[in-house]
């Protein structure tokens, strides 16, 4: 499937295509190397570099990022956030300092495989059920260690332009971080939503949309270069109520709570419009 950003006829998408690739070739030889080494020394640097990163990234590749809402400052805290494209990472990485949960799969996969890592992400097998416990378990010792982690609860990408159901099985996690001998009475569960609203100045509608979205059978080459040749992107990121999760809170409850938000912020995200609530 080819993404509508890699129109061949436009007269600046190959001067477009040459100059990011060289920035982002730059910027990468720069930042990646101190990345490399201060999480290897396990310097305070690891943290933030990531966010340098993911900041000079969207630079690059021309994307405006609005912010509504905030962030809590509750820790620990597992976003639970919608999940369209590779470009969520850029888009929320450089927002604030966190970590990924990704599947395995992102580990075979050149490139980004190798640049997840660097983000400290935490990789699971979504396909295995008996992996769950172990993952829960990893991702709990990473939220008790005061980083917000950031769970796609879809399990994958869609079009951009509705939510899949929320699956509960990692938000188990926040509970493992309370029962696990820490002083922890509750995890943050912050629903997130990523609405990408427009493309060259111009609304990018349903089927826009679609095409920005990397999911089902695309092909990660030609939808990567269909980004970098196109134009501009804006996308607007909603933070929504936060939700106190302790040892007696129903998970799937939860999670469906977060998802309604997460559906109702991305309605208001797409059309400008405030959505009614049951």
């Amino acid at each position: 499937m080819t993404s509508f950003l890699d129109d061949v006829t436009h007269p600046k998408g190959s001067i477009r295509l040459a100059m990011r690739l060289i920035l982002i070739t730059l910027v990468s030889l720069l930042i990646i190397p101190v990345l490399y080494l201060s999480l290897k020394l396990k310097l305070p640097s690891s943290r933030w570099l990531p966010l340098v990163f993911h900041r000079c990234m969207r630079w690059i590749i021309g994307i405006k990022v609005t912010v509504v809402g905030q962030a809590s400052v509750d820790r620990p805290m597992l976003i639970l956030s919608n999940h369209v494209s590779w470009l969520d990472i850029v888009v929320i990485g450089s927002v604030m300092p966190l970590s990924f949960i990704a599947k395995n799969e992102i580990l075979a996969m050149p490139v980004f495989g190798f640049m997840a890592k660097l983000q400290r992400s935490i990789f699971v097998n979504r396909t295995r059920r008996a992996e769950t416990g172990k993952a829960n378990a990893e991702i709990a010792a990473r939220l008790e260690e005061g980083d917000p982690i950031v769970l796609f609860a879809e399990s994958t990408t869609s079009d951009g332009n509705r939510i899949l159901p929320f699956r509960s099985a990692l938000v188990g996690a926040a509970r493992d971080s309370i029962v696990s001998g820490s002083t922890t009475t509750h995890v943050c569960l912050q629903p997130m939503a990523l609405a990408y609203h427009g493309a060259d100045g111009l609304p990018t509608g349903r089927m826009g949309r679609a095409r920005i979205g990397w999911y089902g059978d695309m092909e990660m080459g030609a939808h990567l270069t269909g980004i970098l040749r196109g134009g501009p992107l804006d996308v607007t990121l909603r933070f929504g109520t936060p939700l106190a999760y302790d040892k007696d809170a129903d998970r799937k409850s939860q999670t469906k709570t977060a998802e309604n938000e997460v559906r109702l912020m991305l309605a208001e995200g797409l059309t400008g419009r405030v959505p009614a609530r049951a």
